[in-house]
């Protein structure tokens, strides 16, 4: 015969089971949470300032400066340079690769450029006797013999029209010593990454940007002084002298 349990033992036997059988199912239903693995992020690219934006009211449009390819160091700024040049003279520190526009009260106007080459170099005193916006390139012609195939763009040719194509970009600042063109010119360029570096046939290159506003600022007649690279001076003499 089966004993009957009483109502409270039997109350205690079931919530006991009904514990167990919910921690078991806890158990039971317990699945392993998958590793997730991390998104890879993209490397935040440099937002472009407002003076590198795009310049579409220019004869010809000019694009914003991609500056991923130019290191902060060489955009345009506002620096302290005490010099005994007066105000308004263009001075190029070739070695640095700097050009400085000096104002008043110990400040200057500070840009990265681009200079020439080992064997391309000009240093010494000039002045800018004018300016050109979107100016024709005529190269020259020890530089046509050298590359036959800018015969279609020399100077008996009528040279090669404006546009960002053109080697000389938006603006052309020109060198003279005394009388003579020295044929060297501080003018704008597309090719964002050769700024800081020695690249060109000789003359100092500009991000468009900067020689525009470069070339707004700067008087016809100004003083120019390039700072000579010692590594390179000995070169520059024979072309300056030639």
């Amino acid at each position: 015969m089966t004993k009957l349990l009483s109502p409270l033992v039997a109350r205690r036997a079931f919530l006991l089971g009904a514990s167990a059988s919910a921690l078991a199912g806890c158990t039971t239903l317990r699945q392993p949470v998958a590793e997730i693995a991390p998104v890879p992020q993209e490397p935040a690219r440099p937002v472009t300032p407002l003076m590198y934006a795009a310049l579409p009211d220019e004869q010809f449009p000019v694009p914003a400066v991609d500056v991923s390819e130019v290191d902060r160091r060489w955009w345009r700024t506002e620096v302290a340079y005490p010099t005994t040049e007066k105000a308004g003279t263009v001075i190029v520190d070739t070695p640095n690769r700097y050009l400085y526009h000096v104002k008043a009260n110990g400040k200057a106007m500070r840009y990265g450029v681009g200079v020439g080459r080992d064997g391309f170099s000009w240093h010494g005193r000039g002045h800018i006797p004018y300016k050109r916006k979107w100016p024709r390139w005529n190269p020259p012609n020890d530089m046509v013999a050298r590359q036959p195939a800018l015969e279609p763009y020399s100077i008996a040719n009528g040279g090669m029209p404006p546009g960002l194509r053109n080697p000389l970009g938006a603006r052309a600042l020109y060198i003279h010593q005394g009388n003579r063109d020295t044929i060297y010119r501080i003018h704008g360029s597309r090719e964002f990454d050769t700024i800081g570096k020695a690249v060109s046939s000789g003359c100092i290159r500009m991000l468009n940007q900067d020689v525009i506003h470069l070339a707004d600022n700067v008087r016809d007649g100004s003083t120019i002084v390039v700072i000579p690279d010692p590594e390179m001076s000995h070169l520059g003499e024979q072309l300056a002298n030639r």
